[in-house]
Protein backbone atom coordinates (compact mmCIF):
# COMPACT_ATOMS: atom_id res chain seq x y z
CA UNK A 1 0.00 0.00 0.00
CA UNK A 2 1.09 3.68 -0.36
CA UNK A 3 -0.07 7.26 -0.87
CA UNK A 4 0.04 10.43 -2.94
CA UNK A 5 0.13 13.73 -1.99
CA UNK A 6 0.13 16.83 -2.82
CA UNK A 7 3.99 16.94 -3.28
CA UNK A 8 6.35 14.24 -3.39
CA UNK A 9 7.53 16.28 -0.55
CA UNK A 10 4.72 16.57 1.45
CA UNK A 11 3.92 12.51 0.28
CA UNK A 12 7.15 11.62 1.94
CA UNK A 13 7.41 13.19 5.04
CA UNK A 14 3.44 11.79 5.23
CA UNK A 15 4.25 8.33 4.15
CA UNK A 16 6.99 8.47 7.34
CA UNK A 17 4.73 9.26 9.63
CA UNK A 18 2.23 6.93 9.48
CA UNK A 19 4.42 4.00 8.38
CA UNK A 20 3.37 3.78 4.85
CA UNK A 21 6.40 1.25 2.70
CA UNK A 22 5.40 3.92 -0.17
CA UNK A 23 4.78 7.87 -1.85
CA UNK A 24 3.98 7.81 -5.06
CA UNK A 25 5.08 11.22 -7.19
CA UNK A 26 2.45 11.01 -9.24
CA UNK A 27 -1.09 9.35 -9.97
CA UNK A 28 0.19 8.13 -13.02
CA UNK A 29 3.16 6.12 -11.05
CA UNK A 30 0.73 5.08 -8.72
CA UNK A 31 -1.63 3.65 -11.32
CA UNK A 32 1.42 2.28 -13.05
CA UNK A 33 2.05 0.13 -10.21
CA UNK A 34 0.82 -3.58 -11.19
CA UNK A 35 0.69 -4.14 -6.99
CA UNK A 36 -2.09 -1.47 -6.58
CA UNK A 37 -5.75 -3.07 -6.36
CA UNK A 38 -8.00 -0.19 -5.02
CA UNK A 39 -7.53 3.62 -4.92
CA UNK A 40 -9.68 5.60 -2.36
CA UNK A 41 -9.71 9.16 -3.55
CA UNK A 42 -9.45 11.94 -0.66
CA UNK A 43 -8.28 14.98 -2.89
CA UNK A 44 -10.74 18.17 -2.61
CA UNK A 45 -13.68 18.03 -4.19
CA UNK A 46 -12.99 19.98 -7.57
CA UNK A 47 -10.27 16.79 -8.58
CA UNK A 48 -12.66 14.17 -7.67
CA UNK A 49 -13.79 13.22 -11.62
CA UNK A 50 -10.21 13.76 -12.66
CA UNK A 51 -8.86 11.20 -10.40
CA UNK A 52 -11.56 8.55 -10.03
CA UNK A 53 -11.88 8.92 -14.10
CA UNK A 54 -8.14 8.00 -14.21
CA UNK A 55 -8.50 5.27 -11.70
CA UNK A 56 -11.16 3.43 -13.07
CA UNK A 57 -9.71 4.13 -16.72
CA UNK A 58 -6.22 2.20 -15.13
CA UNK A 59 -8.75 -0.87 -14.54
CA UNK A 60 -8.10 -0.41 -10.62
CA UNK A 61 -11.46 -0.47 -8.25
CA UNK A 62 -12.40 2.79 -6.72
CA UNK A 63 -13.63 4.36 -3.13
CA UNK A 64 -14.44 8.03 -3.89
CA UNK A 65 -15.48 10.12 -1.21
CA UNK A 66 -18.19 12.38 -2.00
CA UNK A 67 -19.36 14.34 -3.87
CA UNK A 68 -18.49 12.49 -6.87
CA UNK A 69 -17.85 15.40 -9.16
CA UNK A 70 -18.71 18.79 -9.43
CA UNK A 71 -21.34 18.26 -11.47
CA UNK A 72 -23.61 15.60 -12.20
CA UNK A 73 -22.98 15.39 -15.67
CA UNK A 74 -19.53 14.72 -14.55
CA UNK A 75 -20.93 12.43 -11.58
CA UNK A 76 -22.81 10.13 -14.85
CA UNK A 77 -19.87 9.96 -16.73
CA UNK A 78 -18.04 8.03 -14.02
CA UNK A 79 -21.40 5.82 -13.35
CA UNK A 80 -21.16 4.86 -17.05
CA UNK A 81 -17.01 4.31 -16.86
CA UNK A 82 -18.14 1.91 -13.74
CA UNK A 83 -21.01 0.42 -15.34
CA UNK A 84 -18.78 -0.45 -18.87
CA UNK A 85 -15.73 -2.10 -16.84
CA UNK A 86 -18.89 -4.93 -15.87
CA UNK A 87 -19.81 -6.17 -11.99
CA UNK A 88 -16.38 -6.78 -11.18
CA UNK A 89 -15.22 -3.75 -11.10
CA UNK A 90 -15.97 -1.98 -7.24
CA UNK A 91 -16.74 1.86 -7.59
CA UNK A 92 -18.43 3.27 -4.43
CA UNK A 93 -18.79 6.46 -2.81
CA UNK A 94 -17.85 6.48 0.89
CA UNK A 95 -21.34 7.17 2.58
CA UNK A 96 -19.28 5.98 5.79
CA UNK A 97 -21.98 6.26 8.46
CA UNK A 98 -24.21 4.01 7.22
CA UNK A 99 -22.18 1.37 8.84
CA UNK A 100 -22.49 1.84 12.23
CA UNK A 101 -23.72 -1.52 13.45
CA UNK A 102 -26.90 -0.06 14.80
CA UNK A 103 -27.63 1.89 11.17
CA UNK A 104 -27.36 -1.77 8.96
CA UNK A 105 -29.68 -3.41 12.01
CA UNK A 106 -32.46 -0.34 11.60
CA UNK A 107 -32.08 -1.19 7.95
CA UNK A 108 -33.27 -4.82 8.26
CA UNK A 109 -35.76 -4.14 10.68
CA UNK A 110 -37.26 -1.47 8.42
CA UNK A 111 -37.20 -3.43 5.86
CA UNK A 112 -38.64 -6.42 7.49
CA UNK A 113 -41.61 -4.74 8.05
CA UNK A 114 -41.24 -3.78 12.24
CA UNK A 115 -41.91 0.14 12.24
CA UNK A 116 -45.25 -0.52 9.49
CA UNK A 117 -44.82 2.31 6.36
CA UNK A 118 -42.60 5.10 7.22
CA UNK A 119 -44.37 8.48 7.54
CA UNK A 120 -42.17 10.97 8.92
CA UNK A 121 -38.28 11.29 8.58
CA UNK A 122 -36.96 14.33 10.85
CA UNK A 123 -33.32 15.65 12.20
CA UNK A 124 -30.91 17.41 11.69
CA UNK A 125 -26.80 17.28 10.89
CA UNK A 126 -24.82 20.37 13.09
CA UNK A 127 -21.64 21.47 13.70
CA UNK A 128 -19.26 24.64 14.42
CA UNK A 129 -16.17 24.65 12.99
CA UNK A 130 -17.19 27.66 10.87
CA UNK A 131 -18.52 29.80 13.52
CA UNK A 132 -16.09 32.18 13.75
CA UNK A 133 -15.44 34.93 10.85
CA UNK A 134 -12.05 33.72 10.88
CA UNK A 135 -12.64 29.90 10.90
CA UNK A 136 -11.16 28.74 7.27
CA UNK A 137 -11.14 25.97 5.15
CA UNK A 138 -11.26 25.65 1.24
CA UNK A 139 -14.39 23.95 1.25
CA UNK A 140 -15.07 27.99 1.36
CA UNK A 141 -14.18 28.34 -2.10
CA UNK A 142 -16.81 26.98 -4.62
CA UNK A 143 -13.86 26.24 -7.27
CA UNK A 144 -12.23 23.99 -4.97
CA UNK A 145 -15.79 22.37 -2.61
CA UNK A 146 -18.31 23.15 -5.51
CA UNK A 147 -21.40 25.55 -4.83
CA UNK A 148 -23.17 23.60 -1.95
CA UNK A 149 -21.06 23.64 1.08
CA UNK A 150 -23.24 23.21 4.38
CA UNK A 151 -25.62 20.79 2.77
CA UNK A 152 -23.29 19.27 0.13
CA UNK A 153 -20.55 18.54 2.91
CA UNK A 154 -22.71 16.94 5.65
CA UNK A 155 -26.17 17.28 4.57
CA UNK A 156 -25.50 14.60 2.09
CA UNK A 157 -24.73 12.22 4.66
CA UNK A 158 -28.08 12.83 6.75
CA UNK A 159 -30.04 12.34 3.79
CA UNK A 160 -27.88 9.03 2.03
CA UNK A 161 -27.95 7.25 5.50
CA UNK A 162 -32.05 8.20 6.28
CA UNK A 163 -32.93 7.02 2.13
CA UNK A 164 -30.49 3.97 3.42
CA UNK A 165 -32.15 2.70 6.77
CA UNK A 166 -35.55 3.56 5.31
CA UNK A 167 -35.62 1.87 1.52
CA UNK A 168 -37.36 5.56 0.61
CA UNK A 169 -35.96 7.73 -2.32
CA UNK A 170 -36.17 11.68 -2.28
CA UNK A 171 -38.52 12.84 -5.23
CA UNK A 172 -39.43 16.32 -4.48
CA UNK A 173 -37.11 18.47 -2.45
CA UNK A 174 -37.45 22.58 -1.40
CA UNK A 175 -34.67 24.27 0.31
CA UNK A 176 -33.78 27.56 2.00
CA UNK A 177 -29.90 28.08 1.85
CA UNK A 178 -28.83 30.71 3.86
CA UNK A 179 -25.62 32.74 4.55
CA UNK A 180 -25.13 34.17 7.65
CA UNK A 181 -21.58 35.35 7.27
CA UNK A 182 -21.50 36.96 3.88
CA UNK A 183 -17.69 37.87 4.58
CA UNK A 184 -14.89 35.93 6.18
CA UNK A 185 -11.72 37.13 6.96
CA UNK A 186 -9.03 34.12 5.45
CA UNK A 187 -5.87 34.35 7.36
CA UNK A 188 -3.45 35.48 5.37
CA UNK A 189 -1.14 32.37 6.86
CA UNK A 190 -1.28 29.09 7.69
CA UNK A 191 -4.26 27.86 9.69
CA UNK A 192 -6.01 24.82 11.08
CA UNK A 193 -9.06 23.73 10.48
CA UNK A 194 -10.86 22.85 13.89
CA UNK A 195 -8.47 25.55 15.72
CA UNK A 196 -10.02 27.86 18.08
CA UNK A 197 -6.61 30.22 16.90
CA UNK A 198 -8.23 33.65 14.84
CA UNK A 199 -5.72 35.33 12.87
CA UNK A 200 -4.78 38.77 12.99
CA UNK A 201 -3.58 39.15 9.48
CA UNK A 202 -6.24 38.42 7.27
CA UNK A 203 -8.00 39.28 3.96
CA UNK A 204 -11.51 39.42 3.56
CA UNK A 205 -13.52 36.94 1.06
CA UNK A 206 -17.22 37.47 0.01
CA UNK A 207 -18.50 33.73 0.60
CA UNK A 208 -20.71 32.43 -2.42
CA UNK A 209 -21.84 29.40 -0.23
CA UNK A 210 -24.12 27.90 2.35
CA UNK A 211 -23.85 28.41 6.09
CA UNK A 212 -27.02 26.60 6.61
CA UNK A 213 -29.98 25.08 5.42
CA UNK A 214 -33.65 24.25 6.39
CA UNK A 215 -35.03 21.13 4.01
CA UNK A 216 -38.47 20.05 3.05
CA UNK A 217 -38.65 16.69 1.82
CA UNK A 218 -41.14 14.47 -0.10
CA UNK A 219 -40.17 10.55 -0.48
CA UNK A 220 -40.99 8.04 -3.43
CA UNK A 221 -43.85 6.47 -0.62
CA UNK A 222 -45.28 9.64 0.35
CA UNK A 223 -43.37 10.08 3.19
CA UNK A 224 -42.51 13.60 4.15
CA UNK A 225 -39.26 14.67 5.94
CA UNK A 226 -37.63 17.72 7.07
CA UNK A 227 -33.81 18.45 7.68
CA UNK A 228 -31.80 21.54 9.31
CA UNK A 229 -27.99 21.67 8.31
CA UNK A 230 -25.60 24.00 9.90
CA UNK A 231 -22.28 24.60 10.12
CA UNK A 232 -22.53 27.08 12.62
CA UNK A 233 -24.37 25.38 15.66
CA UNK A 234 -21.97 26.40 18.59
CA UNK A 235 -20.89 22.89 20.71
CA UNK A 236 -22.22 21.04 18.07
CA UNK A 237 -19.09 19.24 16.65
CA UNK A 238 -20.61 16.50 15.13
CA UNK A 239 -24.08 16.09 15.77
CA UNK A 240 -26.23 14.02 13.10
CA UNK A 241 -29.58 13.52 14.61
CA UNK A 242 -32.61 11.50 12.56
CA UNK A 243 -36.51 10.22 13.82
CA UNK A 244 -38.47 8.11 11.43
CA UNK A 245 -41.61 7.69 12.61
CA UNK A 246 -43.73 4.53 11.35
CA UNK A 247 -47.31 3.36 11.03
CA UNK A 248 -46.58 1.28 14.65
CA UNK A 249 -43.16 2.83 15.96
CA UNK A 250 -40.79 5.40 15.84
CA UNK A 251 -36.78 5.40 16.04
CA UNK A 252 -34.32 7.55 16.80
CA UNK A 253 -30.39 7.64 16.67
CA UNK A 254 -27.97 10.47 17.42
CA UNK A 255 -24.35 9.86 15.64
CA UNK A 256 -22.98 11.21 19.03
CA UNK A 257 -23.95 8.49 20.63
CA UNK A 258 -23.75 5.85 18.11
CA UNK A 259 -24.67 2.47 20.32
CA UNK A 260 -28.17 2.99 21.50
CA UNK A 261 -31.24 3.29 19.18
CA UNK A 262 -34.32 4.74 21.03
CA UNK A 263 -37.75 3.12 19.98
CA UNK A 264 -41.07 4.45 20.21
CA UNK A 265 -44.34 3.07 21.56
CA UNK A 266 -48.13 4.01 21.37
CA UNK A 267 -49.11 1.54 23.78
CA UNK A 268 -46.23 0.21 26.07
CA UNK A 269 -42.90 1.75 27.78
CA UNK A 270 -40.23 3.13 24.81
CA UNK A 271 -37.43 1.23 24.65
CA UNK A 272 -33.75 1.73 23.79
CA UNK A 273 -31.61 -0.67 21.69
CA UNK A 274 -28.02 -0.90 22.96
CA UNK A 275 -25.31 -2.17 20.34
CA UNK A 276 -25.27 -6.24 22.20
CA UNK A 277 -24.22 -8.80 19.63
CA UNK A 278 -27.14 -10.79 21.31
CA UNK A 279 -29.65 -8.26 20.68
CA UNK A 280 -29.18 -7.41 17.32
CA UNK A 281 -30.34 -9.25 13.88
CA UNK A 282 -27.71 -10.66 11.21
CA UNK A 283 -27.11 -7.37 9.48
CA UNK A 284 -26.51 -5.74 12.34
CA UNK A 285 -24.09 -8.30 13.77
CA UNK A 286 -22.12 -8.33 10.36
CA UNK A 287 -21.31 -5.07 10.54
CA UNK A 288 -20.01 -5.30 14.41
CA UNK A 289 -16.30 -5.13 15.20
CA UNK A 290 -16.74 -5.30 18.99
CA UNK A 291 -18.46 -6.99 21.59
CA UNK A 292 -21.39 -4.68 23.48
CA UNK A 293 -20.04 -2.30 25.86
CA UNK A 294 -16.54 -1.34 23.93
CA UNK A 295 -17.71 1.55 21.87
CA UNK A 296 -17.67 1.71 18.20
CA UNK A 297 -16.61 5.09 16.55
CA UNK A 298 -16.26 7.08 13.69
CA UNK A 299 -13.05 5.52 12.33
CA UNK A 300 -14.78 2.01 12.78
CA UNK A 301 -17.28 2.65 9.98
CA UNK A 302 -14.54 3.19 7.46
CA UNK A 303 -12.80 0.11 8.39
CA UNK A 304 -16.52 -1.47 7.78
CA UNK A 305 -16.90 0.13 4.81
CA UNK A 306 -13.73 -1.14 3.78
CA UNK A 307 -14.17 -4.50 4.67
CA UNK A 308 -17.51 -4.48 2.43
CA UNK A 309 -15.56 -3.79 -0.44
CA UNK A 310 -12.78 -6.01 -0.20
CA UNK A 311 -15.59 -8.64 0.10
CA UNK A 312 -17.51 -7.33 -3.17
CA UNK A 313 -13.93 -7.46 -4.55
CA UNK A 314 -13.07 -11.21 -3.92
CA UNK A 315 -16.97 -11.97 -4.68
CA UNK A 316 -17.34 -13.89 -1.10
CA UNK A 317 -20.93 -14.96 -2.00
CA UNK A 318 -21.68 -15.93 1.66
CA UNK A 319 -21.73 -12.14 2.51
CA UNK A 320 -23.57 -10.55 -0.19
CA UNK A 321 -26.38 -10.24 1.92
CA UNK A 322 -24.37 -7.59 3.88
CA UNK A 323 -22.24 -5.63 1.42
CA UNK A 324 -24.65 -5.33 -1.52
CA UNK A 325 -26.59 -2.91 -0.02
CA UNK A 326 -23.87 -1.46 2.35
CA UNK A 327 -21.33 -0.60 -0.09
CA UNK A 328 -22.47 2.86 -1.76
CA UNK A 329 -22.55 2.11 -5.61
CA UNK A 330 -21.93 5.23 -7.78
CA UNK A 331 -25.41 5.95 -8.70
CA UNK A 332 -26.68 6.62 -5.09
CA UNK A 333 -23.74 9.28 -5.16
CA UNK A 334 -25.31 10.80 -8.37
CA UNK A 335 -28.82 10.94 -7.15
CA UNK A 336 -27.55 13.19 -3.90
CA UNK A 337 -25.91 15.09 -6.19
CA UNK A 338 -28.87 15.77 -8.73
Amino acid sequence: HGLLETTPEHGAARAAALGVPRAYASLDELLADDRVEVVHVTSPNHLHFEHASAVLAAGRHVICEKPLAMTSAQSAELVRMATAAGPSRVAVVNFNIRFYPLNQHLRAAINAGELGDVRLISGHYFQDWLLYDTDWNWRLEPEQGGGLRAVGDIGSHWLDLTSFVTGRQVTEVMADLATFIPVRHKPAGRVETFSLERAKDTIPVDIRSEDAATILLRYDNGARGVLAVSQLSAGRKNSLQYQIDGAEAAVAWDSEQPDALWVGHRGRPNETLMRDFALLNDAGRAAEFLPGGHVEGFFDTFAAHFRAVRIVEQREVAHQSLVRPAAVPHPEGVGLLR
